[in-house]
């Protein structure tokens, strides 16, 4: 059994002597592991490099097996980041998340399309915005998406500066007032497109989306928490509040 398909590299484990075990996010297959012979050999561990955009051919005797890749570079994102620690900040924490979140071996295309803009937004200077957008899609894929469209209480659609911890929708301000110590912050660059964040509100869009992805998708997995390497972004975006 083989097929072909776009992949971005989550990560590349050494394993024996010379060969590496290689997850990818793939456009069609979703997260998938392979084993790539010579993959941690000096000529073809820099083509493994967390971030690279790769066309992969995997090959199986059986759809359930490890089965091995070849894989050939499309676009090399990491490279490109090497004098941004933010930016490489940002990456790490974009594949740690969807190697840990999503089921392997499940299609998730939008996940794909949407890592895909991200990493390709990184050498400019939006990315956080991005990204928390990213997270965002992440819970609406995964089934858990929050819905900012009205306040839940009275339905109203100005003055959305919170939301509710309990149902993930957004509340008004008047209709928070009395809850405000317990409510999340609603960034208002969330309620719209093509708009980018603050400082400020880019940490609370990472507090938001933190406390639904450690409640409904972390919470059920062994580590219960989120990946270090999106709590070390989170650290790194608070240097820059005000």
């Amino acid at each position: 059994m083989e097929w072909s398909d776009q992949g971005i590299v989550l990560s590349a484990r050494k394993h024996g002597e010379t060969s590496a075990i290689l997850t990818l996010m793939t456009r069609v297959q979703g997260v998938h592991a392979g084993l790539v012979r010579g993959g941690a050999g000096k000529r073809k561990r820099g083509d493994l490099q967390p971030g690279n955009r790769v066309e992969a051919h995997w090959r199986g005797r059986l759809a359930e097996h490890l089965g091995t890749y070849t894989c050939e570079v499309v676009q090399a994102h990491a490279a490109t980041l090497l004098d941004s620690p933010d930016a490489l900040a940002c990456l790490s924490a974009a594949l740690a998340l969807t190697e840990s979140a999503l089921p392997e071996r499940e299609p998730h295309p939008s996940i794909f399309e949407g890592l895909d803009i991200l990493l390709g937004s990184l050498e400019g200077e939006d990315w956080p915005s991005i990204y928390v957008k990213w997270e965002l899609g992440l819970l609406g894929e995964l089934g858990f998406g929050l819905d900012f469209s009205c306040c839940a209480s009275t339905g109203e659609t100005e003055n959305l500066i919170y939301v509710s911890p309990k149902s993930g929708r957004a509340v008004s301000a008047g209709a928070g007032e009395s809850y405000k110590k317990v409510m999340l912050a609603l960034p208002t660059f969330l309620l719209g497109h093509g708009i980018a964040g603050s400082p400020e509100e880019i940490v609370d869009g990472l507090n938001l989306t933190g406390f639904f992805l450690e409640r409904h998708v972390f919470g059920h997995l062994r580590s219960e928490k989120l990946p270090a390497a999106r709590r070390r972004l989170l650290e790194r975006m608070n240097k820059f509040k005000s």
